[in-house]
């Protein structure tokens, strides 16, 4: 029998809940610490105004592994996805295009660009799914491999060359690494239509459509897609934060909130557990943080327990964050020119083509945030009146590109940011300075402090090919394990990456078992 060992997860969010619960289920004793009053992390509700409850960051369900959820049980725990939704691309004119996961309409569109659009979405899918062993396992190794690392490149090779077919791999291959802006030029002619699909490219990314890699980006948000549509949860994303609160709890999780953690303590090159930012010292055999790696090894790590050239390539990770949150209390549904009520309760984008989101990323080069913002916008209270009082509604907007390193400082450019962003949705929404009530905006900055991430970046580090797969965070951190015996990654800055998919914490748990099996 495997011997049972002493667990400390750093950090409540979604993916230290996840791999706690599978630890905790398979015979350890696991004690989750979060530093924050709440556990979920950006998934968690909140109030940002008296009466108005919002998702604090996340705020559409789309990605959440079926796995994870069926092996965790979530459902009985009490998660209900919600109402599918779909992306509707606003237009000034009201000739707004909707856009499904295999079906585009609008009056605008040409038969020729909905046919190339299905197409595209199948190709693309199709594509997406071909990445499943990579993404279900941790990234193998290219050199010294292990039998887990050659069965994982075998299955990849075989749903490249099998599952896809020598033509489509040969197209794959091709795209892959290049930018979504061209490829989206070859295939379809609505600058609308393009400009919608470029932003689920670069969202939460330094890049814009013309930017490489920017391809593989799209399909690691598309792979969602292939097995769960995007919903809005009753309750906001809190719901999937409580559901698998509960799991972990039924699991045998022992979770303290406001238990904020100063240092991870090792000794000759073993973690032997932390130490509150109270004083307070707890021991474990094993520790795992779904901290961020810059915040893990730079921070809770004393850098002379590791080797000078790691610590080198930690510090070069790119995190900076480049989306602003933004919560509005409104005293009623905003009126938009050729939407009816139904459309208001979908996810709703500004960015009228690709130069406009180009444009908007232009400016986050140089430190500026977008004069003309890319916007993501979700009304929950459509399907959720609870989160706001009678006859009100909350609406939250993630606006990029609003740059961690702002030049001016943010607290000079808050204003006139949130300005920016109310002009941009007034456009479209004539009236809607008038609806609020109330605000909120949580720049990069805000996101960094209140979220301890560093750099305020949702995905804890850039998802470009050279911070992918084999190369996330950093060489010689990339399958989960680190250079500290006993200590682990299980958040967003291990592989897959960001997105509220929970698989970085299944992974990393099934990593951790195997290695407990083997001994460590």
């Amino acid at each position: 029998m495997t011997k049972s060992f002493k667990v400390i997860i750093v950090g409540g969010g979604h993916n230290g809940l996840v791999c706690a619960t599978y630890l905790a289920a398979a015979g350890h004793q696991v004690q989750v610490l979060e530093a924050r009053d709440s556990l979920g992390g950006g998934a968690a509700t909140s109030e940002f105004a008296k009466g108005y409850r919002v998702s604090g960051l996340a705020h559409i369900l789309h990605s959440l592994s079926p796995k994870v959820r069926k092996d965790l049980k979530l459902d009985t725990a009490g998660l209900e996805p919600g109402t599918a939704v779909e992306t509707i691309a606003l237009d000034t004119a009201g000739q707004h295009i909707r856009i499904g996961s295999t079906e585009v309409s609008g009056d605008g569109l040409s038969a020729e660009d909905i046919n190339a659009y299905r197409q595209f979405k199948a190709d693309f899918t199709h594509y997406a799914g071909a990445l499943q062993p990579l993404i279900m396992n941790k990234p193998p190794r290219l050199k010294g491999m292990d039998s887990k690392d050659k069965t994982t490149l075998a299955k990849l090779g075989w749903q490249l060359r099998f599952g896809l077919g020598k033509k489509s791999m040969r197209e794959f291959l091709r795209v892959g690494g290049i930018n979504i802006y061209d490829v989206l030029d070859e295939v379809i002619d609505s600058p609308q239509l393009k400009g919608a699909i470029a932003v689920d490219a670069v969202l939460g990314q330094h890049m814009g459509p013309r930017t490489p890699n920017s391809v593989l980006t799209y399909l690691h948000r598309l792979w969602g897609e292939t097995h769960s549509q995007a919903s809005l949860p009753a309750g906001g994303m809190g719901q999937v934060a409580s559901a698998l609160e509960r799991a972990a709890t039924d699991a045998g999780v022992s979770l303290r909130t406001s238990a904020a953690v100063a240092r991870i303590t090792v000794s000759d090159g073993l973690a032997k557990g932390v130490e509150l930012r109270s004083g307070e010292c707890l021991e474990a055999d094993i520790v795992v943080s779904n901290a961020d790696a810059k915040t893990t090894f730079l921070d809770l790590v004393d850098s002379a327990e590791l080797d000078a050239m790691f610590v080198h390539r930690v510090n070069s990770i790119r995190s900076l964050g480049n989306v602003a949150k933004l919560h509005f209390a409104l005293n009623g549904l905003p009126k938009i020119n050729g939407l009816l009520q139904e459309g208001l309760g979908h996810r709703l984008l500004i960015a009228p083509n690709m130069r406009y989101v180009e444009h908007a990323f232009n400016h986050a080069k140089y430190g500026e945030f977008s004069e003309n913002p890319v916007l993501e916008i979700t009304i929950p209270s459509i399907a959720d009146p609870s989160l706001a009082p009678a006859g009100h509604h909350v609406m939250s907007v993630s606006a990029t590109f609003a740059p961690y390193g702002l030049k001016q400082g943010w607290d000079k450019q808050r204003e006139a940011f949130t300005q920016r962003v109310i002009h941009c949705i007034e456009q479209y929404a004539p009236g809607f300075v008038e609806q609020i009530v109330a605000q909120e905006l949580l720049t990069p900055v805000d996101i960094e402090a209140q979220y301890h991430v560093t750099g305020g970046h949702w995905h804890h580090g850039e998802m470009a090919i050279d911070q992918l797969f084999m190369m996330r965070p950093i060489h010689g951190a990339a399958q989960y394990d680190t250079p500290i015996n006993g200590l682990f990654l299980c958040g967003a800055a291990a592989h897959p990456g960001g997105g509220l998919t929970g698989i970085p914490g299944h992974n990393a748990a099934q990593r951790i078992l195997a290695m407990a099996k083997e001994g460590f």
